[in-house]
């Protein structure tokens, strides 16, 4: 799991192969994105513009991948997100869907908060299991842009 800004993105351009394309897309995306996918390399490398309002832990569930690493960045507000490292996690609330590429966990009492705020992104990698869109204090309006990478 990495926690940066996008001016500091140039970091994690060599990570993987699809990640500068994914960065620049970010950077030069306009302020008014519409809500929805927008294409960037096919199902290779897509974003994902969501706008949501943050909600309390309460509920709340932690959800991991296989095919795609997230990049989630955030273009407005601010959210917590609970993060665990996969092999910590032994009990799936819902088993690895192929086809939506996604597992759900319980929370476990141990995933740690992270706040991100407008301007910063969090790259998840498959051994990181991550429950987003929760609430600081209040509920909130936030918007954000999941870029999907294909391992």
């Amino acid at each position: 799991m990495i926690l940066d800004s996008l001016p500091r993105s140039h970091r994690y351009a060599t990570l993987h192969p699809r990640f500068a394309d994914a960065f620049a897309f970010l950077g030069r995306m306009p302020a008014d994105i519409a809500v929805g996918r927008h294409e960037i390399a096919g199902d290779a490398l897509f974003a994902l513009v969501q706008r949501y309002e943050t909600r309390p832990v309460d509920g709340m569930q932690l959800e991991a991948h296989r095919r795609y690493i997230d990049i989630q960045y955030l273009v407005a507000g601010s959210e917590v997100i609970r993060w665990a490292p996969l092999p910590g996690l032994d009990h799936a609330t819902r088993p690895y869907d192929a086809e939506k590429d996604y597992a759900l966990f319980a929370l476990p009492p141990a995933a740690t908060p992270l706040r991100i705020q407008a301007g910063e992104f969090m790259i998840f990698f498959p051994d990181d299991a991550h429950a987003p869109c929760g609430c600081l204090d209040l509920p909130a309006e936030v918007v954000k842009v999941v870029v999907k990478v294909e391992i």
